[in-house]
């Protein structure tokens, strides 16, 4: 069950991160879902090391959809180059 809410979460974050970041981004649903946990992921690497070391449930959304925008833009600069 927890890793049908990661997928359901991780899709989540990746849909708003997309919506807030301006720019076509050309990628699915399943590359949205997989930016959105990438996205949760680095913010709860980040978290910590700004010293948030037990952050609301907000914060963490939040740092998550920007976790995930920082990896579209990564995204974006890759797709772009190649």
């Amino acid at each position: 069950m927890d890793i049908l809410w990661t997928i359901i979460i991780g899709f989540v974050i990746g849909a708003i991160a997309r919506l807030l970041k301006p720019g076509p981004d050309g990628m699915g649903i399943i590359m949205t879902t997989l930016v959105g946990i990438g996205g949760a992921l680095l913010a709860s690497w980040a978290l910590p090391k700004f010293g948030f070391y037990e952050p609301t449930r907000t914060a963490n959304f939040i740092s998550s959809v920007l976790g995930a925008i920082v990896l579209l833009i990564g995204l974006s600069a890759v797709r772009s180059r190649g």
